[in-house]
């Protein structure tokens, strides 16, 4: 029998919901960048500019996800049978690799001036640094909403925040330079921020590369859903179960479920793809199911091996 689409279409993505979240934050984001990139060049720190580097990428990133949530609204079509759901996977992935790239300009930069640090004027950079940690909090206020839902949303979170903690090094470094003139603290402020990049990048490319590569998403447990379905009424076995991820917050599943012939008679077949439906939109959160129910011996007739 043909397969069974119980939800017969996805639901708007979560990162859509929250495309007037970004744009606030974009246009904070912006003006942050543009006053740090003044206060370095009139500072002469590098916390400062790793700082504002920082932002550079949430500025891209941020943007890339408004581009991606605004595609992912559009209707899915012949060509495109899943739409442009992919898009904010792929934008959570280029944010990653421009937050790397980031990361180790920093590094080096920090290397060639701990050996001859310039001068740092600590005073301003300390105006400079509070004025960015103001508008992080207030990034991070409008984003959290969203964050929880969609991998783009929680990509963008995470870059605010840790432009805020990257603030905090920043108004650290800038405190002990005004005080002692030690001026290598502006080197290891920018190394901090730096390394607070390294670790959630690598997380977040993580999780977008796994949904590329379309791996079973981490709240299915495959052995419990095939157990499951040869638990429902007229099932006698189960092949070909695959679970990957669409986009943030929608995970799909199919499988080929071996029926007795009792349960295809007499309008049986309807029973038991609801009873497929119900039981894995219950116990695991999964909504677009595809079923192909199968009698007894089908399986022999498929070109490729089982699983």
């Amino acid at each position: 029998m043909s397969g069974h689409d119980h939800n017969h279409g996805p639901t708007i993505s979560a990162g859509g919901a929250n495309r007037g979240r970004l744009l606030a934050v974009l246009a904070v984001t912006t003006t942050v960048l543009v006053a740090e990139l003044i206060g370095s060049a009139v500072t002469g720190s590098l916390a400062l500019l790793a700082d504002a580097g920082h932002m550079f990428t949430d500025v891209a990133g941020i943007l890339l996800a408004v581009l991606a949530v605004t595609f992912a609204a559009r209707p899915a079509t012949p060509e495109r049978t899943f739409g442009y759901y992919r898009l904010e996977i792929l934008a959570a992935v280029a944010n990653a690799v421009l937050l790397f790239a980031v990361a180790l300009y920093i590094l080096w930069e920090a290397w060639r001036r701990w050996v001859d640090p310039p001068a740092v004027e600590g005073g301003l950079m300390l105006v400079f640094a509070l004025v960015g940690l103001v508008a992080n909090i207030v990034g991070l206020l409008v984003l959290r909403a969203g964050a929880k839902d969609s991998l783009n949303i929680r990509g963008a979170y995470l870059e605010v925040l840790g432009d805020m903690l990257g603030s905090v090094a920043v108004i650290v470094a800038a405190v002990v330079i005004a005080l002692t003139g030690w001026l290598r603290t502006d080197v290891l402020a920018s190394v901090a921020v730096a390394l607070m990049i390294l670790p959630r990048t690598w997380s977040l490319l993580r999780e977008a590369v796994d949904i590329l590569l379309e791996a079973t998403p981490k709240s299915i447990d495959l052995t419990e859903v095939r157990r499951h379905i040869i638990e429902t009424p007229g099932v006698v076995d189960a092949h070909d179960l695959h679970a990957w991820t669409i986009t943030s917050g929608l995970p799909v599943l199919s499988v080929h479920v071996v029926v007795t012939d009792d349960a295809l008679a007499d309008g049986g077949a309807a029973k038991v793809l609801d009873a497929l439906a119900d039981c894995l939109a219950d116990h695991f959160d999964v909504d677009h199911c595809t079923f192909q129910l199968e009698p007894a011996g089908h399986a022999d007739h498929e070109f490729l091996p089982h699983a």
